[in-house]
């Protein structure tokens, strides 16, 4: 492997190690964040979610604005795209992620902690993730999208605002500091966030994480003549691509994707021993398994569809200030709000007592 790619690798191993540890110590998850929200009037957590996404989009458009990553290599700037399909997707990834009782990235993260029903989650979203990406529900995703996909020149709120006369680096940092500062000022102005520190502290390295994983692909895995494909914190591909290489991995090699999966997985893991934490859980009843099974499914099926997870377009994509990401991550919260609220509400599951002895 090229010494760049190496050193991409690497990045991601520990990007990876930090985000699982980060992940199980403060609870970050979108799924968590809309459900406080929401339904429980806590808004602490979601207010985390806001600070890792205003950080990840200031600090990644500094990082582009100063040449350091040129984002436009990534998949949410190619000029093609299908935003019907996008939108489905996230809806699906949104419902989903309500049924299963949490995202893709808080899955992967508990993984690590417990060792039973999250498996078999994992499972059934990376069964659904492969047949959509590459298998037998691939040929209709590939059908939709050729009939609704559009070209476009402008994708990005920097080229649009060069439309308007505004070029080169203020256009960039403009929309970044009024998008990354408002969610900021959204996340402070909350009393009780404030009183948080962890919580003000998950929200800081995780944007920061976002950032640094642009930097490792984009300048430390910079090549003229192997470059690594240009991206930064996903989870719906590089699960399925994790579990292939696993299996057939004579002839393969790891890329950043794969280590950023297995670094959350013994970050997690790591944490949980050190912390007590690590515990064995399984399903409270078969309706429970079908429930989060079938969750997990929407979400493989619709982060393929969107081209990423909460995590993958909510903070990752949405850092490029690309306009098909804002697309996705409206489809996420519109699914998310179907399953808390209103008459496609989720319910919760009646927990039987178990029988004394």
């Amino acid at each position: 492997m090229p010494e760049a790619a190496n050193l991409a690798v690497l990045a991601g191993l520990l990007i990876g190690v930090i985000y699982g540890v980060v992940g199980l110590v403060s609870g970050f998850c979108m799924m968590s964040s809309l459900r406080g929200w929401w339904a429980d009037g806590d808004g602490r957590l979601v207010r985390t979610y806001a600070l890792a996404m205003g950080i990840a989009i200031l600090v990644t458009q500094l990082l582009a604005a100063n040449g350091v990553v040129d984002l436009g290599k990534s998949i949410y700037l190619q000029p093609t795209f299908s935003l019907p399909l996008m939108l489905a997707g996230g809806v699906l990834f949104g419902y989903g992620m309500v049924l299963a009782n949490g995202c893709g990235s808080r899955a992967l993260v508990l993984l690590g902690r417990d060792r039973q029903h999250h498996d078999d989650d994992k499972r059934a979203q990376i069964a659904a993730a492969e047949m959509t990406l590459k298998g037998l529900i691939a040929p209709l995703r590939i059908a939709l999208m050729q009939g609704s996909q559009t070209t476009a020149t402008v994708t990005s709120l920097p080229a649009l605002l060069s439309i308007g006369g505004l070029h080169g680096v203020p256009a960039r940092l403009l929309p970044a500091l009024v998008l990354g500062g408002g969610l900021m000022i959204f996340a402070f102005a909350h009393a009780p966030f404030r009183r948080a520190p962890g919580q003000m502290l998950a929200g800081f390295i995780v944007g920061l994480l976002i950032a640094a994983g642009w930097f490792a692909t984009g300048h430390l895995g910079a090549d003229d003549f192997n470059p690594v494909p240009v991206a930064s914190l996903t989870f719906v591909a590089p699960i399925a691509d994790g579990l292939q290489y696993v299996m057939l991995s004579t002839g393969s090699t790891v890329n950043f994707g794969i280590v950023t999966v297995a670094g959350v997985l013994l970050g997690s893991l790591l944490t949980a021993v050190a912390t007590r934490r690590f515990k064995l859980e399984g399903f409270h009843s078969p309706q429970h398994m079908l429930r989060s099974a079938g969750g997990a499914a929407l979400m493989g099926i619709g982060g393929v569809m969107a081209l990423g997870c909460s995590v993958g377009q909510g903070l990752t994509g949405l850092s490029t200030l690309a306009l098909p990401s804002f697309v996705a991550i409206a489809g996420i919260m519109i699914g998310a709000a179907m399953g808390l609220r209103g008459g496609l509400r989720v319910r919760p599951l009646q927990i039987e007592p178990k029988a004394g002895l």
